[in-house]
């Protein structure tokens, strides 16, 4: 089956999704916090995804698709390609149904994902530069030894089962008026989208992705597939093409697309550290480096903003906040 055959997931599938995941998963909480209101202008609250069992939100797409595949696809095993979190969600997922598991990093993955997924059962191969590298080289894998390829955006059970945090958004903050989220393969906005179209279509949904990693927000802009740079200090947000069932979604129902530079990823990052006092990745950062590159845009507003991960490594918090800043420079907030 084509991508293009593809069915978009709506919210009965959610409603499913929902149901499939309950035995495995505990809602995560949406907490706010007055240090954020107060930088914002908003009421924020932060969907805290980083409270999964793995650390991110993906893990509720693998539940949900792990617990439907059929037993020659469980015979078989599972494969797929990621910078660590989709990864560390097909490890969780295949551990519980007990599917073997494989997933292919690139070479210089964050290596706090890398242990998880090990811990969790998988086999990881590390290959390529980058996360396409890893996928190209993970889809010629899953062809010669004929393993059931999960790929990381374009499966509606995962879309499914990652909308189902903002359906808990909604149900615990009914008057929301805006969700932010951040984007990579675009399955967590998508999910976003589909949730919100069909419960209460004026809420406004906006995507965030690093200027130095634009791929899905230039073809969002464009309407178009395209390729660009992954030089982003968020691996989570590194994917250097967009994919069309996500993109598909994201054409027909994202209000609005935004990009961030680097610099606001990593004050986002020690923000949202050192405000929530939780760790924070910096991908689970950018929807509040969203806000706050246009504050005039979210004063006085009910904003949702989605913390998707929280797997940092301990070199990526080295270089948040440096043990010997430069002479005469302040420190990072």
């Amino acid at each position: 089956m084509t991508t293009t055959e593809l069915a978009i997931p709506d919210l009965s599938d959610v409603l499913a999704a929902r149901r499939r995941i309950a035995p495995y998963l505990r809602p995560t909480p949406l907490y706010s916090y007055p240090a954020l209101d107060a930088l914002t202008g908003a009421r924020t609250w932060v969907k805290h995804e980083n409270h999964q069992p793995i650390g991110a939100f993906k893990v509720r797409g693998g539940v949900n698709l792990i617990s439907q595949l059929s037993a020659d696809d469980r015979r078989r095993g599972v494969i797929s390609a990621s910078t660590g979190n989709h990864g560390q969600s097909v490890a969780y997922a295949a551990g519980v149904f007990g599917v073997p598991a494989v997933v292919c990093v690139p070479e210089h993955a964050n290596p706090v994902k890398v242990e998880s997924m090990r811990a969790l059962g998988a086999e990881v191969i590390s290959h390529g530069r980058d996360f396409d590298e890893a996928r190209e080289h993970c889809e010629q894998l899953a062809s010669e030894r004929g393993y059931r390829y999960i790929h990381s955006a374009n499966e509606p059970a995962l879309i499914a089962g990652v909308a189902t945090y903002t359906l808990e958004i909604l149900a615990a903050q009914p008057d929301i008026d805006v969700i932010v989220v951040p984007v990579g393969g675009g399955s967590g906005a998508a999910g976003a989208c589909v949730v919100a179209t069909a419960v209460r279509p004026a809420i406004e949904v906006i995507g965030v992705q690093s200027e130095a990693a634009p791929a899905a927000y230039r073809s969002w802009r464009g309407r178009a597939l395209v390729a660009d740079a992954t030089a982003t200090l968020a691996e989570g947000l590194a994917t250097r093409t967009a994919f069309e069932l996500t993109q598909r979604i994201l054409w027909q129902r994202l209000d609005d697309f935004v990009l961030v530079s680097e610099a606001a990823l990593a004050e986002a990052t020690r923000l949202m550290i050192s405000k929530t006092r939780n760790l924070v990745e910096p991908a689970g950062a950018a929807a509040l480096a969203a806000v706050l590159a246009q504050p005039g845009r979210f004063a006085g507003r009910q904003v949702a903003i989605v913390c998707s991960g929280g797997n940092i490594s301990p070199e990526q918090l080295a270089r948040l906040w440096p043990a010997d800043p430069v002479p005469g420079q302040d420190r990072p907030r």
